[in-house]
């Protein structure tokens, strides 16, 4: 029996299995499909990865070895010694170094004819030109912030007359021996702001228990980092980058440690708690950032629907127990403050003050929103800057919503600088 017809790659002999995939016709491709040219476009395509850490250097190796030539990469932290275990394009020599840069050169070097383009910043420094230069974004981020931010420029990027104003959004997330895979259509898909409430915020230790009766070397960090850091205020701002302020706060710790006769206080669990580190397993990594560079190829050469077309967008992994995976449909929410346009319902007690509101949104799963600021339909309740507009409205947070004048079933806006393009709307239902 002959097989199909095989269009040659740039490099036939690199991408002879490639090459069997996506430039002949499989089961899966629709019609449309012309084999001839999917080599060319993926090489053509500009593809951005954000992060390039222990998820970001496997995205960055798959991504070359799955025929994409122009890649950009953003990440605005630098090697350090503790990286180099699971994040293997670095070397002892490259400490210190930018990681973007680092990893560029490295696979660069190793296949020859692919081009990144490192950015050692913020994702927040770059504009609306910048991302709309893309086809793809591909995410290896730990920060539901960040992951959030980029999340609404997208979504708000989206002109439904531009076609090339679409651009997929592909995250990958770990958690030790967990992770998962996921892909958003921008205003098409349900999108990571809707999917918010699976990411719920770590529960906070009681200030008590830091304070008076610790049990575990976790404690003695966060006691070291809320109270003693107050108290003694050893630099006049923590900088969680800065390995002396780490220093001070593991001295503390151990102290701590010492005279409660708890063991396990480290440099890196200090360094973890601090940064609110998820430990990293190398194989986890690897697993979620193969899924996610099947995505980005199925996106490119169409050879495979992908998820979220046209059902499934969510892939779960577990490797706790043996190998499990289970891929599901996240439905789109028309209450979502990014994507959607209801206002979301908030139970709050009319008793509340406003003050208690307010610190009530860092803890909600659906807001997780750290410095918000409050309006209503007629009024400002308070605003956390500038100095002067919070100044006054401060005296606001003393007072409870029924003396606000809030009444059951008004909407109230909130903002956070964070998510400087998102306008957080609820409407509010006082509990019974």
């Amino acid at each position: 029996m002959a097989s199909a017809q095989v269009y040659p790659a740039s490099e036939p002999a690199r991408w002879k299995y490639l090459d069997r995939i996506r430039t002949r016709r499989g089961p899966y491709t629709t019609e449309a499909y012309d084999p001839s040219m999917v080599a060319e476009a993926m090489e053509n395509m500009m593809i951005l990865v954000i992060g390039a850490g222990g998820l970001g250097c496997e995205i960055l190796k798959n991504l070359a070895l799955s025929g994409f030539k122009n890649i950009h990469v953003i990440d605005m932290d630098t090697i350090d010694i503790s990286n180099l275990n699971r994040q293997f394009l670095f070397r002892q020599a490259d400490v210190g170094s930018f990681k973007a840069e680092v990893a560029a050169k490295f696979v660069e070097k190793r296949v020859k004819g692919v081009k990144i383009t490192p950015h050692n910043c913020k994702i927040q420094d770059k504009d609306e030109d910048f991302y709309m230069k893309f086809q793809l974004v591909v995410c290896g981020l730990d920060s539901i912030e960040a992951r959030r931010w980029i999340n609404a420029t997208l979504v708000n990027m989206v002109d439904e007359e531009v076609e090339d104003s679409y651009k997929p959004l592909i995250d990958g997330g770990t958690e030790g021996f967990k992770g998962q895979a996921r892909v958003i259509f921008p205003t098409i898909t349900s999108c990571i702001e809707c999917q918010l409430d699976m990411h719920a915020p770590r529960p906070a230790v009681p200030l008590c228990t830091l304070a008076s009766i610790p049990r575990q070397p976790e404690h003695c960090i966060e006691w070291a980092h809320v109270i003693a850091w107050d108290k003694e205020k050893p630099f006049p701002k923590l900088d969680k980058d800065d390995s002396e302020h780490i220093t001070w706060l593991y001295q503390k710790a151990l102290i701590r440690a010492r005279e409660f006769n708890i063991p396990g206080v480290t440099y890196s669990l200090t360094q973890g708690v601090v940064k609110n580190i998820i430990p990293a397993i190398a194989a986890t990594n690897s697993v979620i950032a193969a899924a996610c560079c099947n995505e980005a190829l199925k996106i490119a050469s169409s050879c495979a629907p992908s998820l979220g077309y046209p059902d499934n967008n969510y892939m779960m992994y577990s490797g706790n127990d043996s190998i499990y995976t289970y891929t599901f449909k996240h439905e789109k929410k028309d209450d979502c403050p990014v994507c959607g346009n209801l206002a979301r319902e908030l139970v709050v007690d009319p008793e509340w003050t406003l003050c208690e509101l307010v610190e009530s949104f860092a803890a909600r799963p659906e807001a997780q929103l750290k410095k918000p600021s409050i309006r209503a339909e007629s009024k400002t309740l308070y605003m956390q800057s500038p100095a002067s507009l919070e100044e006054q409205t401060r005296p606001n947070l003393k007072k409870t919503l029924r003396e606000l004048g809030l009444a059951e079933g008004e909407e109230i806006g909130v903002t956070d600088p964070a998510f400087a393009t998102v306008s957080f709307k609820f409407k509010l239902k006082f509990k019974q």
